[in-house]
């Protein structure tokens, strides 16, 4: 290939998200129905979060299909941390399963973005009395629960 052919234009660098992503691994639990109506749940890790969404590894394989309702809640003792987006601090919050990210065959877990159910006005708002004294990342390396895949950035 010629190199005058290639585009050389610089890529945009803008981040187009609502909200910003901070990456942490903390402690959460998913509850659904299936198609038959029956309870389902699992227990999670949350690799990155935001104000509007989710990626959440699942530590057991599931059956659950894109768009499908969820109801989303970090743990008990996670939902504390400073830094912590004011939707995820509530308690349950209804989702929508986004994206689903198959397992790979070297040990890589199962992926699921989810959309976070809030009202968008909310999502600009800030929470004028925190002040984050520790970026998520910090506390969740200190406590060693971040997974090889996503300190590898995959």
């Amino acid at each position: 290939m010629n190199a005058s052919t290639v585009d050389q234009s610089p890529r945009p660098t803008s981040n187009h998200r609502h909200a910003e992503r901070v990456r942490a691994a903390l402690p959460a639990r998913l509850t659904w129905k299936d198609q038959r109506g029956t309870p389902r749940f699992a227990s999670v890790t949350t690799l990155d979060l935001s104000e509007t969404g989710v990626f959440v590894e699942c530590q057991t394989p599931i059956s659950i299909a894109p768009f499908r309702l969820v109801q989303f809640q970090l743990e008990r003792d996670a939902r504390d941390l400073d830094g912590l987006p004011a939707s995820l601090r509530q308690g349950r919050i209804l989702a929508a399963v986004y994206r689903v990210v198959a397992p790979n065959r070297s040990g890589g877990r199962q992926g699921l973005a989810l959309r976070l159910m809030v009202d968008p006005r909310r999502v600009n708002v800030r929470d004028a009395g925190a002040e984050q004294e520790a970026p998520l990342s910090l506390v969740a390396a200190a406590a060693g629960t971040i997974s090889a895949a996503s300190r590898a950035g995959l």
